[in-house]
């Protein structure tokens, strides 16, 4: 497949390496891409999460809160719900993207031993 060219300005904005991979490191667990992607599709409560992972309230109110930590969500309180909404709208696009690029690379993620030894 041939891919575009891209610039080094377009992938050089002066950003730390270090502070991107602990970005990326957030998104690097099965369970939050879940979450994220559910989020993504609109506002939810823990409990829905809850429903929609078949995970425990601990587990999954851990997970979100990783999440909001790193920037990736918004939570909000009303009453005595707490919901969850993305904090960008450039994060749909990320996860989009994700997909893609992991659906397009399948064959070479599958093969490459040098990821799992790395976690």
């Amino acid at each position: 497949m041939l891919r575009e060219t891209v610039h080094e300005d377009e992938c050089n904005d002066g950003a730390d390496p270090g502070s991107v991979a602990r970005f990326f490191s957030a998104l690097a667990n099965p369970l939050r891409l879940r979450l994220m992607e559910f989020i993504c599709a609109g506002e939810h409560t823990i409990g829905e999460c809850v429903d929609h992972l078949h995970l425990s309230r601990r587990q999954v109110s851990g997970h979100l809160r990783y999440l909001a930590d790193t920037g990736y969500l918004q939570a909000s309180r009303r009453g005595d719900q707490v919901y969850y909404q993305v904090a960008t709208t450039q994060t749909p696009h990320l996860m989009h993207l994700a997909r893609a690029l992991a659906r397009d690379n399948a064959v070479e993620l599958d093969c490459c031993s040098r990821i799992d030894q790395e976690q």
